[in-house]
This record gives C-alpha cells, sequence and structure tokens, in this order.
C-alpha cells in the first residue's frame, strides 16, 4: 500500500480559534472539514510544502520558524496509508481567503468535534483541543 505524506496547518488566531477549510465538491471526501495544508512533493520538507499550501490555498505567507510540530496522523485509507504531520501556526503574513473554491470558517476548539472530518483527522482534535 502506497504511503502519502501530508502537511498540514493548525492555524490560530489571536481569540485561541483554528482555521477549517472544507473539501469543495468535485475532490475526495467533499464536503468534510480539515486542517488547511497539502501533499508534499518529491524534493520537499513537509515544512516547505506546507508554505507552499498555504500560500497557493489561503494567500498567507508563513515562516519555518512559525511552524510548531504538534502531533501527526496516521491512517490507512482503502487505497493509500496517510501520514500527516500537523503544525501550529499561530503568525503569518496576509487576511486567509479561499483561493481554491473551499469554504473556510475560524472554529473554537471545543467546537472543533461539531464539524465533520475525515478519518485521519479526528483523534488530532483532543490533542490539538488539550494543547490550546
Amino acid at each position: 500500500m502506497k504511503t502519502v505524506l501530508v502537511a498540514a496547518a493548525a492555524l490560530i488566531d489571536r481569540d485561541g480559534r483554528v482555521l477549517l477549510a472544507q473539501r469543495p465538491e468535485g475532490k475526495s471526501m467533499a464536503g468534510l472539514w480539515e486542517f488547511p495544508g497539502g501533499k508534499v512533493e518529491p524534493g520537499e520538507t513537509p515544512e516547505v510544502a506546507l508554505i507552499r499550501e498555504l500560500q497557493e490555498e489561503l494567500g498567507i505567507d508563513t515562516w519555518e520558524s512559525c511552524l510548531a510540530p504538534l502531533t501527526f496522523a496516521s491512517h490507512s485509507y482503502d487505497s493509500f496509508h496517510l501520514l500527516m504531520p500537523l503544525y501550529a501556526c499561530r503568525k503569518w503574513e496576509g487576511i486567509p481567503s479561499s483561493k481554491e473554491g473551499q469554504k473556510l470558517e475560524w472554529c473554537p476548539p471545543q467546537k472543533l468535534r461539531d464539524y465533520p472530518m475525515p478519518p485521519a483527522d479526528i483523534p488530532l482534535i483532543p490533542i490539538l483541543r488539550d494543547w490550546l
């Protein structure tokens, strides 16, 4: 089974809310909410990939020094195994906005469970909630 490496960010605003993005129609798991991020391309580190993905998806800039490794997900789907480091990020330039048709929402940590998420993301919720 192929392993797919995806890097994700818990963007945390001044009020302690976390940014969630809804997977748009036409993508696998459309309608589910997730932490922003994306696939790590060959030759990229997870941090470089995450900085690139945040720029492409949300139009924001951040730096490796602002990405704090928090936890990771390891989950087997039907056709691949997902390995996803989750970084906490509290500092970036720009205002996150949807660049790929995804709906965005700032969510208080205690409400994260109210959003339907992909199976790999669900175990990250209590870790993130306890950390905040």
